[in-house]
């Protein structure tokens, strides 16, 4: 296992992280480009996925301040679904610790195809919730909030596209205002993640160098993703995150 990361190999995790912090805040799945980094400079999957989610914390905050105007008035919407990611945020740390070490690498290969099917079939679903009606907009349901609950677990455990998962869920029971939800997105990723961060800080387990440099790549990449990432073409910004994320799958599978 890695201990001291060398120049270069530090120079591209603070780059990863800057990625992973513009791609969160535009769409999610910026953990499918930190994440392969870690494994690649030969941390163990846990450790590389626990050392990730406190990186990425800082920069799902900066993405989510970005939106921040989008936001504002909506207090009691978000303090129901913000407790929803919490609690399921706390179950998925709870598995990942519980669950042992064998089975992560088992897991995790299937959580990334999931994450890459669902990065390839988002630009079918954003078209599919144009077409609804806008009576339907905004209403807190059940089935919303356990939606958003299971996208906590999902991402307490791993995270890879938890944006996109949410993205999905939110444009579908919540409403067809994609920037407004992408901001909300951007808020309940950063609150599963800072609640992963707290358990896995507090029982050792970040392997705090790489930790660090991705937080400090992940905040400037946050911010850019949140104020100029729409400007990227999308299409190139997907083939990337699924190239990465099958490399992830090559690393974990062999």
């Amino acid at each position: 296992m890695q201990t001291t990361l060398t120049v270069a190999e530090g120079a591209a995790v603070l780059l990863a992280g800057m990625a992973a912090g513009g791609i969160n805040a535009v769409v999610g799945s910026g953990t499918l480009v930190t994440f392969p980094v870690l494994l690649a400079l030969g941390y163990p999957p846990v450790v590389a996925n626990v050392s990730n989610t406190v990186g990425l914390v800082p920069g799902s905050l900066s993405g989510a301040y970005a939106y921040r105007k989008g936001l504002a008035g909506h207090g009691p919407l978000l303090l129901r679904l913000g407790t929803a990611s919490t609690l399921g945020a706390l179950l998925g740390a709870v598995l990942l610790l519980w669950l042992p070490p064998g089975a992560f690498k088992a897991i995790v290969p299937v959580l990334i195809g999931l994450a890459l099917v669902l990065v390839i079939l988002q630009p079918r679903l954003a078209r599919s919730l144009a077409a609804r009606r806008p009576d339907q907009d905004r209403r807190v349901g059940p089935l919303l909030l356990l939606g958003v609950f299971g996208a906590g677990v999902y991402g307490g455990y791993f995270g890879a596209a938890q944006g996109v998962l949410l993205l999905g869920l939110l444009g579908v029971l919540l409403s067809t205002d994609l920037q407004w939800v992408n901001g909300i997105k951007n808020l309940l990723a950063a609150l599963v993640n800072g609640v992963a961060a707290v358990m896995f800080i507090a029982l050792g387990m970040v392997a705090w160098q790489p930790a660090l440099l991705i937080a400090a790549g992940s905040v400037v990449g946050g911010l850019i993703g949140g104020r100029w990432g729409r400007r990227l073409p999308p299409t190139a910004l997907r083939a990337l995150i699924v190239a990465i994320g099958l490399i992830a799958m090559f690393q974990l599978l062999t």
